[in-house]
């Protein structure tokens, strides 16, 4: 990250030196610049948002138990989490070396892999609660 908005350079010092609700907005704005920053550059996290943005309302709508809404909620929130981390694993990577490593195409696969259990998860949770 750059100085950009901020006053001051951003080196470790500056993260570890904040405290109290000094640190929480800054962490806040933080992940806030990563959301957004997923949403411009990554369409696998658009296309999950999306789908998020239709599973939560049709969730609210076809149970009115609580139990159900909060697990069909969850694995679809689960998803945008697991891709976050997926996107992230793959720009750490990408950031050191644009180079085709095994130890890289691992992680890179290791993230995909989880991404692909996450949503399996989805359809396995929606469709037993549903049929």
């Amino acid at each position: 990250m750059s100085a950009g908005k901020h006053s001051q350079p951003l080196t470790a010092e500056v993260f570890k030196a904040r405290t109290g609700l000094s640190r929480i907005l800054a962490a806040t704005g933080y992940s806030l610049d990563g959301l957004a920053a997923a949403y411009r550059g990554e369409a696998a996290f658009r296309q999950i948002v999306w789908l998020n943005l239709l599973l939560i309302p049709l969730a609210l709508w076809i149970t009115p138990d609580r139990i159900e809404r909060t697990l069909l909620i969850g694995v679809v929130f689960l998803g945008l989490i697991i891709e976050l981390l997926n996107s992230a694993i793959e720009a750490a990577v990408d950031r050191i070396s644009m180079d085709i490593h095994p130890l890289s195409k691992r992680a890179k696969d290791m993230g995909s892999a989880a991404q692909l259990l996450g949503l399996t998860l989805v359809v396995i949770v929606w469709s037993l609660l549903l049929f």
